[in-house]
């Protein structure tokens, strides 16, 4: 055997296949319930190609994910400032060349595909910051470390929430926060950019949130403010979720979804929690919420026994993301929080999130299949 095919073998055999496991579980029960939020009955049958699509790209997904699990993570470090750049770029070029959608220029055409620059810009600043972070020239206590990590991340946030899209660039700030903490910076800076960040809160409502964003966080605080019109998604997702009850309606079987209550534009991609919780109820959705627990600890685990400090912010940094995600859209589609466009990690359909998502799980087996012995630890 030669030396390629013996490394490529060796990292084979030293992936986290619990993970892997659970990211092929949570794949199955995303393309099982899109087929289902697509579903209309017996008269009709599939509605458009949410599913079709979806299969593909988790096809997709999953090969890109072995990809990078069977590479070595510190060549995609190596290149990180590359990936930055070209992430920044399509970011600045979307308004100018993209396509507008529900009054959002968020995507844009790429060798004839619609991709969405945004979920990759998020992988590609946790690469650029894992390296900044990790330099062992850096001071990792120091404020100005934080105002450059800060800098770094505010291109980014600041392209991504001008779409509009307010949603993916508020997952940036707790990511930095998080891989900042483990770098070691102090806790009195730590606490200042929470203040700084709680301060400027104000200032957003009144300067930067467009209006639907802001009647999203009155129709929050007020849910009868408008329940036929702003306020629906969000009362029919309640609806939905109250209405699985203990064992769920059964699949298929939902009415909020199959009859339309929960709107057939969302039901598949941002609210597609409600579709599970409406046909599986509270026991399925405490499986789905188990196995998310599970792999989120497989992240921390792999970044525990990272074997460098590269490795280690590099999962860290992705483990926040995947927590970010799921904590803001079950938030969301439960009554916690306000409503923002943020799917569902692994489940929710769409290309572009899709592929960032097992881009990012790839990463973590990366770095897990090169981690320390645990006698070393």
């Amino acid at each position: 055997m030669t030396p390629f095919w013996r490394t490529l073998g060796r990292r084979a055999a030293r992936q986290d296949w619990a993970a892997w496991l659970l990211s092929l579980f949570l794949l199955a029960v995303g393309l099982a319930f899109v087929y289902s939020a697509s579903w209309r009955g017996e008269e009709t049958g599939i509605v458009g190609a949410w599913f079709p699509k979806q299969v593909e790209w988790a096809a997709i997904g999953t090969g890109v994910a072995l990809l990078l699990a069977l590479t070595n993570y510190h060549v995609w470090i190596r290149h990180a400032w590359w990936l930055y750049g070209a992430s920044i770029l399509l970011l600045a070029l979307t308004p100018v060349v993209g396509r507008k959608f529900y009054g959002a220029y968020r995507w844009i055409v790429l060798f004839g595909v619609q991709v969405q620059p945004s979920e990759f810009a998020k992988v590609a600043l946790v690469l650029v910051l894992a390296r900044v972070l990790a330099n062992p020239a850096v001071e990792p206590r120091s404020f100005a470390l934080a105002l450059g990590v800060a800098g770094i991340a505010a291109v980014p946030f600041a392209l991504i929430l001008a779409e509009p899209d307010l949603g993916t660039a508020l997952t940036i700030l707790p990511t930095a926060l998080a891989m900042l903490w483990v770098a070691g910076l102090k806790w009195r800076w730590l606490a200042v950019g929470a203040a700084s960040a709680a301060a400027a809160a104000p200032l957003a409502w009144y300067f930067v949130m467009d209006g639907y964003q802001k009647e999203r966080v009155m129709v929050f605080l007020d849910p009868s403010r408008d329940p036929l019109n702003s306020g629906w998604n969000a009362l029919q997702s309640a609806i939905a979720v109250g209405s699985g009850g203990l064992w769920g309606k059964g699949y298929l079987q939902g009415t909020q979804n199959v009859l339309g209550f929960l709107p057939r534009t969302v039901s598949p991609s941002d609210f597609i929690f409600p579709v599970i919780a409406e046909e599986k109820g509270f026991v399925g959705s405490a499986v789905l919420l188990g196995a998310f627990a599970i792999l989120l600890a497989c992240y921390l685990r792999a970044a525990a026994r990272a074997p460098d400090p590269q490795g280690g912010l590099l999962a860290t940094g992705l483990a926040a993301l995947l927590f970010c995600h799921v904590f803001v859209n079950i938030g969301m589609t439960i009554g916690l929080l306000p409503i923002t466009g943020l799917p569902l990690p692994f489940i929710s359909s769409g290309g572009s999130f899709m592929l960032g998502t097992m881009a990012a799980f790839g990463l973590v087996q990366s770095v897990y299949a090169h981690r320390q012995p645990r006698e070393t630890l």
